[in-house]
């Protein structure tokens, strides 16, 4: 093995990073660096001794940052504690793989990582759905079209800024699709639209004409400045929006994308064709809306439930609400008495609950049905 490198620890992560950055793109390398830099901090102030690569331990060093992540006043969140050990893992299994640099085992292990926090989606209301799009449809400006356009096609707002002015796409006689380009998964994606989507597009290239930097940019949407200055601009816009519309509750940029997802997925869509709308490359992601469906249907049982009180016991039958002159006697007329005296007698069994009729009921609605049998294959011989 080659002779290690003695340059400071801090020399030999800032190298590594720029090395990174050569193949990772900037919002990884940021996230790495941000690890890193909190390590390194870490170490500056509890163990100042330690200068070069060869100094590092798992134990004290690596377990004492990882406890020091957890005792921070408010301690840090799951995902954020998972973004570092993952970061620091990367640059230091990168140092250890060059050659250059001796690692006794490994620093950070597979069972150090926190199990992540499972959330499900937060769709918007249908109140608030319905107030929040007529207020920006009323506002009509270019960031109120943004935001529809956000609603209406499940995009990340990441996804939103980086969309080009020539986003919409012919794919044949009357169908358009929208072109969302690389993004946070690397690959790009073609969104069908409607006449309601063409029509937000529409009035956003006719108000964008109006922008400052429009001329120059090639962006649907040209912001000056970087993409985190855009974010917060069109998050106070939100805000603005949902206090003016009167929303029941606050609302996240990303709450528009699980609205639109959640309501796909009440409509009858596949999960692969929600999956490739959305740009997801694990199936799990998608069906987190799933999840959100079932917790619909549960609470619409449960309101059922709530209502069968109300309702009678017994229902009334047409067969058995007095005679009617109008049907033929026969073996069909029977069959149809017979299943709605099986039908009354199995409600009224119900009620009884553990009652000992309730067992001699069941025998000859047992009884009924063998009836029904063999004259439904008389009839039919």
């Amino acid at each position: 093995m080659s002779t290690e490198p003695a340059l400071p620890l801090e020399q030999i992560f800032r190298d590594e990073l720029d090395r990174l950055a050569t193949t990772l793109r900037p919002n990884t390398v940021r996230a790495y660096r941000n690890a890193v830099n909190h390590f390194l901090r870490y170490l500056r102030t509890q163990f100042p001794q330690v200068q070069t690569f060869s100094d590092l331990r798992r134990d004290p060093h690596i377990l004492g940052w990882m406890r020091f992540l957890c005792q921070q006043n408010p301690p840090f969140c799951t995902s954020t504690r998972i973004v570092y050990l993952a970061g620091l893992q990367r640059v230091l299994t990168q140092l250890a793989l060059s050659g250059q640099y001796s690692v006794a085992g490994y620093l950070i292990h597979p069972g150090d990582f926190p199990t992540a926090d499972s959330y499900l989606p937060r769709p918007l209301t249908p109140q608030d759905d319905r107030l929040l799009q007529q207020y920006l449809r009323n506002k009509d400006d270019l960031v109120a079209n943004g935001l529809l356009l956000l609603r209406a096609t499940g995009m990340r707002i990441s996804e939103l800024f980086h969309l080009p002015a020539d986003c919409l796409r012919p794919l044949g006689a009357d169908q358009w699709a929208l072109l969302v380009p690389l993004g946070k998964l690397h690959s790009e994606r073609l969104i069908p639209v409607d006449d309601e989507i063409r029509r937000i597009l529409a009035r956003i290239l006719s108000l964008r004409q109006h922008a400052p930097i429009a001329g120059t940019s090639l962006y649907l949407f040209p912001w000056p400045g970087s993409d985190f200055g855009a974010y917060a601009a069109w998050w106070r816009a939100l805000h603005d929006a949902i206090q003016q519309a009167g929303c029941s509750a606050p609302i996240t940029l990303h709450q528009l994308r699980h609205t639109f997802a959640t309501e796909m997925i009440r409509a009858g869509i596949s999960l692969p064709a929600l999956m490739s709308l959305l740009g997801h490359k694990n199936i799990r992601m998608t069906l987190r809306y799933v999840e959100i469906t079932l917790t619909d249907l549960q609470r619409q049982y449960q309101q059922a439930r709530q209502q069968l009180p109300t309702l009678p016991l017994i229902p009334q039958l047409a067969a058995l609400s007095g005679p009617d002159t109008t049907t033929v006697p026969g073996i069909p007329a029977i069959l149809r008495s017979l299943a709605d005296l099986r039908h009354l007698m199995e409600m009224y069994r119900r009620q009884l609950g553990d009652d000992p009729r309730s067992r001699k009921i069941a025998r000859l609605i047992n009884r009924l049905a063998k009836i029904v049998a063999e004259l439904d294959l008389s009839g039919t011989a």
